[in-house]
């Protein structure tokens, strides 16, 4: 196969267009061609007012291959394809009793329990939440009649929090491997739709993410794998430094040497009784701030230009940072295009926010976070869960400033940048449910968050014409953007440093920040259980 990289090609190409593109860059005859597929294709925008292009990149299958290649040796954009294939690195022998546990059905679990399942190990998954069915059907009950059951919302349950969120399936992470291309395979194998094995910022959206996961359980449990549902882990069970096994909630004890630990980043009591235990668990850095609402077609047509709502481009979407006069970095997280903000608490008494976009992305607004990062040494001293107890004092107050009843603190960004608390909203509506009070949000988080976002955001109106629009607005608080510990682990062995047979994995440990990021670390961490159920099983 040949890598073919930067083809461009028209927005609205004829199908077969690409075909008579790639025979006319390589020179050949259309005989010659025996196939090709597009490996990945974006779009450059950066002249969006008067030309934009798709860009692909193509893996060729032609007659004499070898024979081009050098013909095309000089030629950077023309090189050997890399085989992309996942290899097993084990295989479960017959006869072996000992199952390995996966704690957490979230992406890393699911990644690690459908591995272990395809290299015949059998996982136990033990999953705190419900079946993606029955927690949807909770989490609504919060968005619409301020019901919240704590083991089944947002962050808990089949999918984990990644189930309820924009479904984004892109990262900056290194994958010499391509892990994260048998994570799309999979997820294609499973139902989801086949471009985002190509286009350059896939996503699949929370409705399409609930038949996705079922179907992948359901492989898991065909492989001879076991999912158990609303199955929590209060204890673990550990001798002279290794792993023995856990004890359930229902006072059942489940025995195994080795154990996934694939929480996510909002599993605090567990993360509390680890540290009781004593596992090595760090305070980490992550962010703090609010969601911040615009019209969708604003954001189109500072990105996009005249090719705003092009259907072939569909809803833009932005990242931005600024570096405050006091030293804080203020950045956009988790951008959902023609999205909604989502109530996103575990907890009683605590209001979080999340962002959230179904597969269409065609809602009215656009939305993302606007955090300040925060770290361990200056801003939460104390110990390994300091930002735990952080987080929990923000979400706290946060709920009485919203009204005590799941309603969120909300400001519009005009008054927010001039200190004036608000009272009416203007084109903007908020998509927060159960629903936005309008009031003061300066007293939400503290005075250098607070201060490093008001002069970031007309920093960003510069960037994006409009983002610091008057009645834009800001609904409080995000602080779950990523996990407050690091459950930390060895870089050869993937096991934790102080408790061998445990294997900390994906977000809530620290290792991993989204979908295709938590489910590559589960594809790692199934390989490293794999290896040392061989290596124990031959001593």
């Amino acid at each position: 196969m040949i890598r073919l990289t930067e083809l461009s090609l028209p927005l609205g190409h004829s199908p077969d267009a690409l075909r008579r593109a790639v025979i006319e860059r390589l020179s050949i005859r259309d005989e010659d061609l025996i196939d090709f597929t597009v490996f990945k294709r974006s779009y450059d925008a950066r002249k969006k007012n008067t030309e934009i292009t798709f860009v692909y990149i193509i893996d060729v299958e032609v007659k004499n291959g070898e024979q081009l290649l050098r013909r095309f040796a000089d030629d950077r954009h023309i090189s050997p394809a890399p085989d992309t294939r996942y290899y097993p690195v084990a295989e479960a022998p017959a006869g072996m009793n000992e199952r390995p546990l996966v704690i957490g059905f979230g992406p890393c679990g699911l990644f690690a329990a459908l591995t272990l399942a395809q290299m015949g190990f059998k996982p136990i998954v033990l999953e705190r939440g419900k079946n993606v069915r029955a927690r949807t059907k909770d989490t609504w009950a919060l968005w619409r009649n301020k019901v919240l059951t704590p083991e089944s919302n947002v962050q808990f349950g089949e999918g984990g929090a990644g189930l309820f969120s924009d479904g984004k399936l892109y990262s900056q992470i290194k994958d010499p491997k391509f892990y994260g291309r048998k994570v799309m395979e999979e997820f294609v194998r499973a139902g989801a739709p086949e471009e985002i094995l190509y286009v350059s910022k896939p996503h699949i959206g929370t409705f399409r993410l609930t038949g996705v996961v079922s179907q992948m359980r359901e492989q898991i449990k065909a492989l001879g794998g076991e999912v158990r549902f609303e199955s929590k882990v209060s204890d673990f069970l550990i001798e002279d430094g290794r792993m023995q096994g856990v004890a359930l909630a229902n006072g059942e004890q489940l025995h195994s040497r080795y154990i996934v630990l694939a929480l996510g980043h909002s599993s605090r009591d567990t993360f509390r009784k680890l540290y009781e235990r004593g596992v090595y668990v760090e305070a980490k850095p992550f962010a703090i701030g609010f969601r911040i609402e615009h019209p969708q077609s604003l954001i189109d047509k500072a990105r996009l230009g005249k090719y705003a709502g092009h259907p072939e481009l569909g809803a833009a979407d932005y990242k931005l940072v600024h570096h405050a006069k006091n030293g804080r970095a203020v950045y956009s997280f988790c951008m959902c295009p023609g999205g909604t903000v989502v109530a996103a608490t575990s907890e009683p008494g605590r209001v979080v926010t999340n962002g959230m976009s179904q597969y269409s992305r065609n809602e009215r607004n656009a939305n993302a976070g606007i955090v300040v990062g925060i770290n361990p040494e200056q801003d939460f001293p104390g110990g390994a869960l300091a930002g735990v107890e952080l987080q929990e004092q923000l979400e706290s107050h946060a709920f009485t400033l919203g009204g005590s009843d799941y309603c969120a603190p909300g400001q519009l960004v005009g008054d927010f940048i001039r200190g004036k608390a608000s009272s009416a909203f203007g084109e903007v509506e908020p998509s927060y449910k159960p629903g936005v009070r309008l009031g003061d949000l300066a007293p939400s988080l503290p005075d250098y968050a607070i201060n490093a976002i008001r002069e970031a955001l007309p920093a960003f109106g510069k960037q994006i014409r409009g983002f610091d629009r008057e009645d834009a607005v800001l609904t409080g608080i995000e602080t779950r953007t990523s996990s407050p510990v690091r459950i930390t682990r060895d870089t050869e062995t993937l096991q934790s440093l102080n408790t061998r047979g445990l294997y900390p994995a994906g977000e809530g440990a620290g290792y991993a920040g989204g979908i295709l990021s938590a489910g590559v670390d589960g594809i790692k961490v199934a390989e490293a259980v794999a290896k040392a159920m061989l290596a124990d099983r031959a001593e």
